[in-house]
């Protein structure tokens, strides 16, 4: 990609994916100018979360039509202020975690996500403040890049610093196949934990088995929780984002003194919770969302530490965007579903 290309997208526009009140739509729409403290990012890739895909079904809080999803992204800075030129042509990604505000415990009233109502990646070019900015990981390709960015800020907080994961830990990934619970696999497996996980798909426990979990169970059987009970004896720390009925189960299959994170809720609310085996078993429950600038710093830290590589399912193009999305609805995916920008 040239440098130079920012001149002509000024003159002429860019392709955008635009979501409407009829549906996803790639169009041409005006490539953003930087305003002060920004810089501007020419787009190699984005990827999608199951944010984007709530925001087209209507489930999210607050949501502004028209705009441009996407929270993901990797590509190379060509316009930057003064305070920023050491990123001018860097291969970069983006934290896109803004206004976190000043308690490390929990975001602030001002916190927003990339993509809606700021513009976001699905896109050639977007514009982000520069602090959020940070130089991409040299041994990952550009749809791997793309595809660290939320994923990989939520898992780690998730499993690392709100589950406090460490070496010789046995834990729990329910719900593996998504970009979240996959990482939070990697970041545990990295520690030096033993992994299992939970799917409704026998093929992609076979390859959360192939990346590294020691075993995983079908959650649609129903012996599910009483198997991996016998199987491991109980967990030090599961991370899950599945919620509904199973929590009681989660509960059970905790070690006394254990550790819940939960970061999601895909099953819905739980229906009710045996509070004695909480209080009984001393279990510690956090919630954990996204995080903070210096969770994202230390993430990336680690990701090139031990050389880890966001899963990739598939890729698309701008234009095949609803295809992207149809993939992510139906839960086709293991890892990352991402698309190519320029």
């Amino acid at each position: 990609m040239r440098l130079d290309r920012g001149v002509e997208a000024v003159n002429y526009g860019m392709n955008a994916v635009v979501l409407t009140s009829g549906g996803l739509v790639t169009q041409t729409v005006p490539t953003p100018t930087p305003t002060d403290g920004e810089v501007r990012i020419a787009l190699y890739a984005a990827a999608l979360n199951h944010r984007d895909q709530y925001i087209r079904d209507g489930k999210y809080a607050k949501i502004q039509l028209p705009c441009v999803l996407g929270s993901d992204g990797c590509g190379v800075v060509d316009l930057a202020p003064a305070q920023a030129a050491h990123l001018m042509g860097a291969r970069v990604v983006i934290d896109p975690a803004f206004d976190w505000g000043p308690n490390p415990s929990a975001q602030g009233l001002h916190f927003s996500i990339l993509g809606m109502p700021r513009q976001g990646t699905f896109a050639e070019y977007v514009c982000v403040p520069w602090q959020n900015v940070h130089l991409a990981p040299s041994h990952l390709t550009n749809e791997e890049a793309a595809a660290l960015p939320l994923a990989g800020l939520t898992a780690y907080r998730a499993a690392m610093v709100q589950g406090m994961v460490q070496k010789g830990d046995v834990v729990l990934v329910t719900g593996i196949g998504g970009g979240v619970a996959t990482m939070a696999m990697q970041f545990a497996l990295a520690a030096g934990a033993t992994v299992w996980v939970t799917s409704g798909s026998e093929a992609k426990l076979e390859r959360a088995r192939e990346l590294g979990a020691a075993g995983g169970a079908n959650y649609n059987i129903a012996t599910w929780a009483a198997d991996l009970a016998d199987a491991t004896g109980g967990f030090d720390c599961i991370v899950d984002s599945v919620g509904g009925a199973s929590v009681n189960d989660l509960t059970n299959l905790a070690r006394a003194g254990g550790r819940l994170v939960f970061y999601g809720t895909s099953r819905g609310a739980v229906p009710s919770l045996n509070l004695h085996r909480i209080y009984w078993k001393q279990l510690h429950i956090v919630g954990s969302t996204m995080g903070t600038p210096e969770n994202f710093r230390t993430m990336l830290d680690v990701v090139s530490q031990h050389r880890l590589r966001p899963v990739v399912d598939s890729t698309y193009h701008l234009a095949q965007a609803e295809q992207a999305f149809d993939r992510m609805k139906q839960s086709e995916q293991l890892g990352k579903i991402v698309i190519t920008c320029n």
